[in-house]
């Protein structure tokens, strides 16, 4: 399958779901959900047994665009790869990782926290990176930062943002998108709640880029 450019990825919606699932079978039901909604792009973070499994069964779900989030190492892209993921999301920045997804043709978000870490994804040839965690590192104040010495790069903030949250982000002119886990939090999916989930989709599809 042709890669979808980083850029078209994160233009696709306003808010990339981050998803922490535990069941295998869970993951089809909560992505027909998402996808029903209006957010097409989901990330499943390699955060359980199962995560691999989870990217497997959301790759046949019609219109849905799976990536791979928490991937820490080479070994992490190319196990999220094979199981369908087609965009690598990672919590820092680490050449080998992103020189294994460039070998992987899949697109990258690599994560930054600070001005040297964005320097050493320039020097990588990167413009486009997670801002992680979005909160704890500063915020919309940090981001307003960035803007001056790094007018070309655009970010996808995530980490403690919430639905009351997101619009202030979005309007940042070097945000792009924003990651987010409220619209499929933990309570609901273990209920299997899917359609409070789809309302919860329907709201964050519904923010805009400004």
């Amino acid at each position: 399958m042709t890669p979808m450019p980083i850029d078209e990825l994160m233009a696709l919606q306003p808010v990339i779901p981050v998803l922490t699932v535990e069941r295998v079978e869970d993951a089809i039901p909560l992505a027909e959900a998402l996808v029903g909604a209006g957010l097409r792009v989901l990330e499943v973070t390699l955060r359980t047994p199962v995560a691999l499994d989870v990217i497997r069964s959301m790759h046949g779900v019609g219109g849905a665009v799976v990536g791979a989030g928490t991937v820490l190492n080479a070994r992490d892209v190319e196990q999220a790869v094979a199981a369908g993921a087609r965009f690598i999301v990672t919590p820092g920045l680490s050449s080998a990782t992103v020189a294994a997804a460039r070998q992987a043709n899949a697109p990258i978000l690599p994560g930054v926290a600070t001005a040297t870490e964005i320097m050493a994804g320039l020097e990588l040839g990167l413009e486009r990176f997670k801002f992680f965690p979005a909160e704890q590192a500063g915020g919309l104040a940090m981001l307003n930062a960035f803007a001056g010495p790094f007018g070309a790069v655009r970010f996808c903030p995530t980490g403690g943002i919430t639905f009351a949250s997101a619009s202030a982000y979005l309007v940042r002119p070097n945000v792009s998108v924003i990651g987010g886990g409220w619209m499929a939090p933990k309570a609901l999916v273990d209920a299997r709640d899917w359609s409070a989930i789809a309302r919860l989709a329907e709201e964050a599809a519904a923010l805009r880029k400004i």
